[in-house]
């Protein structure tokens, strides 16, 4: 396996939990054409789904590690993207079924961490969290509501999910959101413990304040060249908005 840097890692990892960021992190680093192109490439927890997602034929399968065998392959080009280092995006909520399939393809390793590298070689993880639970829950709701995910500087729409909705204020939905959003941030450290994994930590709030110098900080950690990561547009733009603030205000009021 081909390693993309000067620090020899093969890999990086963005972990992470919906609404922190890691869309406009991993626009930003594919941007660069050194970073390959960091993707949910597993985020539907489902083989089924994976073999769709990548345009794979299970019939013509004789064996699920056959099927794994081409999914994680068919990943690896797509995440490299021809620059010889492969980017992941693992939301929490996909973390379990991937650490199974994972393991079923790589059962000689007794560690998450060493399965993950017999897969795609030496790994850098990145721990993105988003400190401002109210805030990223208020952003995921809203964004389920009405659809819309994404969308460009320009104001044209880059990921829409369903036909426009109008967003109604729910509370309910925001408690559950702030409780699986902490509980998620809590997972990954209680694995990073476990696995002795010390990542790189990058919040929203840097992330959103100073994109590029969040960018050289990972490129330093991976030995790249922090040139490519200078001059980078910004591939997102923010949708919050005045309703975001309104839900924010009401919810906190509603807490005292």
């Amino acid at each position: 396996m081909t390693t993309g840097s000067r620090t020899g890692y093969a890999s990086y990892v963005i972990c992470t939990s919906p609404r922190s960021g890691s869309t406009l992190l991993c626009k930003l680093l594919a941007a660069t054409g050194q970073a390959g192109k960091p993707g949910s490439y597993f985020h539907d927890p489902s083989l089924e789904g994976w073999l769709r997602y990548f345009q794979l034929d299970d019939e013509v399968f004789d064996t699920e590690t056959e099927q794994l065998k081409a999914v994680f392959s068919a990943a690896w080009k797509k995440g490299t993207n021809g620059t010889g280092l492969f980017g992941l995006r693992l939301q929490r909520g996909s973390f379990a079924f991937f650490s199974e399939k994972l393991r079923h393809l790589h059962p000689g390793p007794d560690s998450d961490v060493g399965r993950v590298e017999a897969a795609f070689g030496k790994t850098l993880f990145i721990h993105l969290t988003r400190g401002d639970k109210l805030a990223q829950a208020v952003s995921l709701v809203k964004a389920t509501q009405s659809g819309l995910w994404h969308k460009a500087p320009d104001g044209t729409e880059l990921e829409r999910v369903s036909e426009p909705r109008a967003p109604v204020y729910d509370a309910e939905a925001i408690s559950r959101q702030i409780e699986l959003m902490t509980a998620h941030d809590r997972d990954w450290a209680g694995w990073f413990a476990s696995e002795r994994i010390e990542p790189l930590r990058i919040t929203y709030d840097a992330l959103s304040s100073d994109p590029e110098a969040v960018l050289k900080r990972v490129f330093a950690r991976l030995g790249l060249d922090e040139a490519a990561a200078t001059g980078i547009d910004l591939p997102v733009a923010k949708l919050a908005d005045d309703i975001n603030r309104e839900w924010m205000d009401r919810y906190r009021s509603e807490q005292v």
